[in-house]
């Protein structure tokens, strides 16, 4: 099928919307290439959010919300996300952001199945804070027989914590966005372009600040997926949300170097049984996280993958699983404190295809790297979540849309009320 290029097509201005926006899930709706004064690359958990974030804080501002899969995408890291909020690990100045995106969560975005969920954490030795893992275990059976207390006889407990779907969260931003008179095009690859002169450090002459090129995406009848048209237009702020693609993106379609980087992050099934009063279990880094009925694991982000890295599955007794190397690793060594993940409740796969995974942002290129945005030139910025988008995701988002819509003050500036 040929391609149709639609850059000779001069761009008509699009006009403020105060209904809804305009939804092209596919190739067989016509698009007019418009310009928009916002253009949101990636409709994951963190462009959804800015995006509705935007038409609340600036509805003057016309916009479009761009993705490349379906809504949520299924090949991106937000449907494989924990889910988890908990305020463990976040440094104090982050805390207000913090409590501020768990009132967002239980309240703005219907049911996405938020949860208060306690997070129990499992140690060797005891410490500050810790008290006996029989205690805290005793009101949850369940839980209770995943654990050798021997091995883990001490436990820490964050009442406080919650559990979510992200791809729920996702899916009810973008509808929200588009109800606020976002538009949203799927299926569709896109990147921001330089400008004509080549130059990133200066907005256009009418005052359009970067250019975008949009690929619509189509399937063959034999399942491959081709470049159907091709569409270009300005925009006066273009924002990356692509996730793990977003630093490459940055240094491959604009030239700008970053230090973030990504790692491969595999989410594999414990098939234990667990119910709506099942807490959180971590132990050595390890979340097991309760859902559909049975556990899904969460291994812990260690460092960056290196550039290049292909995830292949590793070796249990000489046999090929679908778990890389490192995570079965980690699987093993944890095997006598959970002896569970020592039978066949756990999905280990034959190749890594047989087991969820995704790339994983790494914000400043650190493991424990906080949500951030950063500009990365005149009229482009680049929105990341990483390892704590669960808990400070849709902050990070709102300042960002706060931020491009001229606002000073901060929701959370004065607290929400503690948890429940």
């Amino acid at each position: 099928m040929a391609g149709m290029d639609s850059a000779a097509t001069p761009a008509t201005p699009a006009a403020p919307s105060s209904g809804p926006g305009t939804v092209w899930a596919h190739v067989g709706q016509p698009f007019t290439p418009r310009d928009y004064d916002v253009v949101v690359l990636g409709a994951g958990r963190m462009g959804a959010a800015v995006a509705l974030y935007l038409r609340q804080l600036a509805p003057h501002l016309s916009l479009l919300l761009l993705e490349e899969g379906g809504l949520p995408n299924e090949d991106g890291a937000t449907l494989l996300a924990p889910g988890v909020w908990t305020a463990w690990g976040l440094p104090e100045d982050r805390m207000a952001q913090a409590r501020w995106t768990r009132s967002q969560l239980e309240t703005a975005f219907g049911d996405i199945r938020f949860q208060t969920r306690p997070l129990i954490e499992l140690f060797m030795e005891g410490g500050t804070g810790r008290t006996p893992a029989a205690d805290a275990l005793a009101p949850y059976p369940d839980a209770q027989a995943l654990v050798d207390t021997v091995a883990l006889p001490f436990a820490r407990v964050d009442a406080g914590a919650a559990t979510y779907r992200p791809g729920a969260l996702a899916l009810a931003a973008a509808q929200q966005a588009v109800r606020a008179g976002a538009d949203l095009m799927l299926n569709a690859r896109a990147r921001a372009a330089l400008p004509a002169d080549g130059s990133l450090h200066r907005a256009e002459p009418d005052g359009t600040g970067a250019r975008v090129v949009i690929e619509r995406l189509s399937v063959t009848n034999t399942h491959q997926i081709i470049v159907h048209d091709t569409h270009r237009l300005r925009a006066g702020v273009v924002v990356l949300a692509l996730g793990a693609d977003g630093p490459h993106a940055a240094e491959h379609d604009l030239g700008q170097h970053t230090t973030h980087a990504r790692a491969y992050r595999q989410a594999p099934r414990l098939n234990v049984s667990s119910g709506d009063d099942t807490p959180v279990l971590r132990a050595a880094g390890l979340t097991l996280r309760p859902q559909n009925g049975g556990f899904t694991l969460v291994p812990a982000v260690h460092h960056r993958d290196p550039h290049g890295y292909v995830p292949t599955g590793g070796r249990l007794t000489g046999v090929p699983t679908g778990l890389r190397r490192e995570t079965l690793e980690e699987l093993v060594a944890l095997m006598d404190a959970l002896p569970p993940l020592g039978t066949e409740a756990l999905g280990l796969g034959r190749s890594i295809s047989d087991v969820p995974g995704a790339w994983l942002a790494l914000p400043g290129g650190r493991a424990d790297g906080l949500p951030l945005h950063q500009t990365l030139a005149t009229g482009i910025h680049l929105l990341l979540g990483g390892p704590h988008a669960d808990t400070l995701g849709l902050a990070v988002a709102h300042d960002l849309a706060a931020a491009l819509a001229g606002l000073r003050g901060r929701p959370w500036d004065s607290p929400p009320p503690a948890p429940r």
